[in-house]
């Protein structure tokens, strides 16, 4: 049986898509998180965590070693 290659062109060019979309909301996730992947399966003590880096750095992924609250934050 022979292969039928005028359908390899629409089957690459939608894997091509399929890539680029998947890459772009890939980038676009990591960005908003300091280029860092997106945290799964959370327990209460990591959103205790997150609710305190927020208010120390003013990010949810940010992190420091300071204990007070910076005055320049507006929260």
């Amino acid at each position: 049986m022979p292969v039928p290659w005028e359908a390899l062109i629409p089957f690459g060019l939608l894997v091509t898509m399929f890539g680029v979309t998947g890459t772009l909301a890939n980038v676009t996730f990591r960005a908003a998180n300091q280029w860092k992947p997106p945290r799964y399966g959370l327990e209460r003590w990591d959103e205790m965590m997150i609710a305190r880096d927020n208010r120390l750095t003013g990010h949810n992924r940010g992190q420091t070693s300071d204990p007070v609250i910076p005055s320049n934050t507006s929260n």
